[in-house]
Formats: C-alpha cells, structure tokens, sequence
C-alpha cells in the first residue's frame, strides 16, 4: 500500500511540474506583507530603507521540489537626507531585488531594480507611483526533465543538454498610503515576456496584476493587529488569493496566521530587536487542494538601515 502511495505522489508531483513549465511558475510568498515593493514598485521604501530577505522550501522533503532565495535593498531619499518625518517628507525611493527559484529541471535568478516617487496629498497620505526593470535568468537541465515535459514537443528538444533563456521586461505600479493603511495596484511583466534572447523553452509570461492592502492598529499600549491580503490574476492560471493576520505583542513578538484560499494555511511566529525583524513561517496544504503532503517553510528577515523598531506615536504600529 505504502509502495502505491509513493508513486501516487511521484506521478502527481510530475504532472504538476509539467503543467507549471507550461504555464509558467508562480512564485509564492507566504509572507507577502514583508515584501510589498517586489509586487509592486509603488510601495519601495514605504517602511523607509531596509534590507530584507526570506529562503522558502516548498514541499520539504520531496526531491526537485520548489525552493526559493530572496535578498532586496531598499533606500529611502528622505531618510538619507536626514529629514524629520521621511515617509511624509522624502520624495523617491529605489530598490534592488534579487530572487533565485529552482523547481524540478528550471533554475530562475530573477533581478528586479525598482524605483518609487512620492506625491504628497495630505499631511497623513502619499500617493506613489513605481516602474521597475525585470530581468530573468532561466537555466534547463535537460537531463532533469520528467516523463511528461519529456513529450512535451517544446521541451523534449532539449532532453540530455543545458539551455539558457533570457527575459527582459518591466513592472508598474500605483499606491495610496497611509501609516495605518495602504491600498495598491501592480502590473508585472507589462510587455508579456517577450523580449527574450537564447533558447525558447518556455512561452512568454502573460502579464499579471496585483491587487494589496493592509491595515494595522494598535489596540493597547502592548498589543496592535496588522492584517494584509493580496489577489493576484494572471491568464492561463487560477486567481491567487491571500491573507494574513498578525497580533504584535509589546513590540517584540508576533503571532499571526495566513491562508491562501483553496491552497494552504499557515502559522507564523517572529520576534522583533532594535533594528532586525525574524520570522518563521509552517504552511500546510488543504486537503482539497490536490498538492502535494509535504509542508513548506519559510524563514524571513528584515534590516532596517536607519530607523529603529520603536514607537515614535502611541498609536503607532512598527511593522507590517
């Protein structure tokens, strides 16, 4: 029984990989809060300079399965200029994201540079608008391919070698902002992926838009909720919706819990010092969403550069 099992999930882990080459891969973030200006260019610097970074393992423990490397740098003018109240004051921001995903016979190293210009409307809203130029490094190892990608009449041409691909692309964005709230629209890959140079074995990336908001607030002097969602369309695949809700308890530990609808839930757990933000994140699939039993982690980290994690205001809440 154990043995039919086993190659009951083989066989569904390979027709998931052959769909997803097809289709393209979808690059999830549990933590998407965390990450806002990778979505959208808009919302660069809108927690003021930092570094940041997450490593996710999808589906642990089972062979070629999804992993994921991110690193980005944010710098905020108005806070390298020194002035009192930067998020209102500063101007412009720029960005620097670095992304590396393998999944199955694919190695993608994705460079992001974003850029964010602010137009202030009131003494408490921004209104901001980003572009961001995209490249993309997609590497296949023929020799990785499965069974099904194997008759695929596009990929099985390069069964037994390695083959490169290159895409160059760009992302916009617009944001209303506020210290307590935000409301966002992205547009990812705007010219469809298709300025490419190499090898084609992949069609090009449809264009994508991402919708986000958040809300935070603090209910006591030790206690504030922050709570985020995220829906994201693309052609050719499902609709992504997402949410998670954070209790942050005196400014130095967070509970919070996530769900991607008809995919998975998560449980998350961080801690907060002077400047550093650390997270942990479990995801499980639900049992109705025909994906894989293996859970996936995720551990993330941000560096603020100039700016501590303390309340300058009562009411103010100090992450997202």
């Amino acid at each position: 029984m154990k043995k039919h099992i086993k190659y009951l999930g083989a066989f569904i882990f390979i027709v998931a990989f052959a769909v997803e080459s097809n289709a393209q891969s979808r690059k999830y973030i549990s933590n998407f809060d965390f990450f806002q200006s990778y979505y959208n260019p808009a919302l660069t610097g809108y927690e003021g300079s930092t570094v940041r970074g997450f490593v996710r393992n999808q589906w642990s423990g089972v062979e070629g399965a999804p992993k994921t490397y991110f690193l980005s740098t944010e710098l905020d003018f108005g806070e390298l200029a020194g002035e009192s109240d930067p998020a209102l004051m500063g101007k412009n921001a720029v960005s620097v994201n670095l992304l590396h995903d393998t999944y199955g016979a694919f190695r993608e190293t994705e460079l992001t540079l974003g850029y964010a210009s602010r137009i202030r409307l009131s003494e408490t809203h921004n209104l901001r608008l980003g572009a961001g130029l995209n490249y993309q490094y997609i590497r296949l190892d023929g020799n990785a391919l499965t069974t099904e990608e194997q008759n695929d009449p596009t990929l099985g041409q390069y069964i037994g070698q390695f083959s490169n691909m290159n895409v160059v692309d760009f992302n916009l964005g617009i944001a209303l902002t506020h210290a307590n709230y935000y409301f966002s629209y992205g547009i990812h890959r705007v010219n469809g992926g298709k300025i490419t140079s190499g090898d084609e074995f992949m069609d090009a990336y449809p264009a994508s838009s991402i919708f986000q908001a958040g809300y935070r607030s603090a209910v006591s002097e030790n206690i504030a909720v922050i709570l985020n969602g995220m829906y994201i369309t693309q052609k050719n695949q499902d609709d992504n919706i997402e949410f998670n809700f954070k209790a942050l308890l005196m400014d130095r530990l967070w509970l919070g819990v996530g769900h991607r609808i008809d995919y998975a839930t998560n449980a998350q757990i961080g801690i907060l010092t002077k400047r550093l933000r650390i997270g942990y994140l479990y995801e499980f699939p639900n049992a109705t969403s025909y994906n894989l039993p293996g859970n996936t982690h995720e551990f993330t980290a941000v560096f603020n550069l100039f700016r501590d994690n303390v309340r300058t205001e009562s009411q103010e809440v100090v992450m997202w």
